[in-house]
């Protein structure tokens, strides 16, 4: 008698939930806007920065946003006051898995 079974003869109404109910953290899909999300480059203290503006959604779903792209990209950067900043000249990366996700970009400068 495995684990299992002693378990369903102690509980026998318990039921389990299928895999299937249950839903990622990874998985739940972020808010797309209709206005376009700004992706421009300057030069902080002579370092090259790709900045994203203009993201409106919740919070929780800019964080998951920054997180994800400065994974995908494998680069450093942060996320503050509806700015996200990655350190590098990532615009033509950036602007094309945000296009991937559903979002409409506008590049700005060069």
């Amino acid at each position: 008698m495995d684990l299992k079974d002693q378990l369903k003869n102690l509980f026998p109404d318990h039921e389990v939930p299928a895999p299937e109910d249950s839903v990622k953290e990874s998985e739940r899909a972020l808010w797309i806007q209709e206005a376009p999300v700004v992706c421009k480059y300057e030069k902080r203290k002579g370092k090259p920065v790709t900045i994203l503006e203009g993201y409106t959604g919740d919070k929780e779903d800019f964080k998951e946003l920054a997180k994800g792209l400065k994974t995908r990209l494998g680069v450093g950067g942060s996320a503050k006051k509806d700015t996200i900043l990655i350190q590098g000249d990532y615009r033509n990366e950036i602007m094309e898995y945000l296009k991937e996700l559903g979002f409409r970009v506008k590049r700005v400068g060069g």
